[in-house]
């Protein structure tokens, strides 16, 4: 018994004094929920830049404006892409050619907003036309006509033409958004406007 003791004694004692020990001992515990800094910086050339901003371009004023649900589809991305857009074109933005095109790309969402909120407009105008009209224009269970709609065609036509004057360079997006509309109104409420005769009706 008292040489089994000595003899736990001496291996403690050993183990105590030996180097690979007391390194590990004196070494600190990693702390694995540490963090550690990063931080890069991303920059972009100018011909990336450009063609970021000619695809952004393209993809929008290429898109079918008048279709409310692609819009609220696509909008949210495109909000993103922008302000990417509005960051990285910074460094070129005095050069004459990208801040041409990034005020190409600022006017086309200014359009596209405009035309947006008219069409919305126009829509639930005709809307409201047809719940007047009752259940498949019989007159039953119909609601309450709009009784200034007189006003609401002649604003959103005061509108459409100045779209038109302002932003020639779109005239086939504002057609396809606010003339159409306009002209899908006037199916259910006869008004005049300035290009009323291009749809037939």
């Amino acid at each position: 018994m008292v040489f089994h003791l000595a003899r736990q004694a001496a291996i403690t004692t050993a183990r105590r004094s030996s180097p690979l020990l007391a390194a590990r001992t004196a070494a600190p515990a990693a702390n694995v929920w540490a963090s550690r800094g990063y931080l890069t910086v991303v920059k972009y050339q100018r011909s990336d830049v450009v063609e970021k901003l000619e695809t952004f371009r393209a993809e929008v004023f290429s898109t079918n404006w008048a279709d409310y649900l692609n819009l609220v589809y696509n909008v949210p991305f495109w909000e993103v892409e922008y302000e990417k857009l509005s960051s990285i074109v910074q460094p070129y933005l005095h050069e004459e050619e990208v801040g041409k095109k990034f005020g190409e790309v600022q006017e086309l969402l200014d359009v596209m907003y405009q035309c947006e909120d008219i069409r919305d407009h126009l829509n639930e105008l005709a809307e409201l036309c047809t719940r007047a009209s009752g259940f498949m224009g019989t007159g039953y269970a119909a609601e309450d006509k709009v009784d200034n709609l007189d006003e609401h065609a002649k604003l959103c036509a005061e509108a459409y033409e100045a779209l038109l004057a302002k932003h020639p360079d779109f005239k086939p997006k504002i057609e396809q958004t606010v003339g159409h509309g306009l002209a899908i109104l006037r199916q259910k409420h006869k008004f005049k406007f300035g290009s009323m005769h291009r749809y037939f009706f």
